[in-house]
């Protein structure tokens, strides 16, 4: 899958994530939704303390306003992580995306990056 440039993100805590888009949602809109408040997730402390890494990928859907309507974790490395992933999605917000220069509701999906030197 594609991760358009524009749409790459750094999260201090997480590592890295980026928003990927659908291949179907690639039409929904022009501009993509920009990230303008971020919260990294709490790394569990079990998973931390035996230097547990994973990957949870999170499908959120942005409404007009950039605000996230609905997440559900989609792809997990290790279940351990995806109730923090998702507390901590669920507080994000961003710029909605644009079709023709009006904010439009989109459907992304941002892998969650948990490293062991976090």
């Amino acid at each position: 899958m594609n991760i358009p440039t524009c749409l790459k993100l750094a999260v201090f805590v997480v590592g890295l994530a980026a928003l990927t888009v659908p291949s179907r949602a690639e039409s929904q809109f022009d501009d993509p939704p920009t990230p303008v408040r971020t919260q990294a997730p709490r790394y569990p402390e079990a998973l931390r303390r035996d230097g547990t890494t994973g990957m949870v990928s999170i499908s959120v859907t942005i409404d007009e306003k950039g605000s996230i309507v609905a997440a559900t974790v989609t792809k997990s490395t290790n279940p351990g992580f995806d109730a923090a992933a998702l507390d901590a999605v669920k507080q994000w917000k961003f710029k909605p995306a644009k079709k023709g220069g009006q904010p439009v509701s989109c459907t992304v999906v941002l892998p969650i990056r948990f490293t062991a030197d976090q």
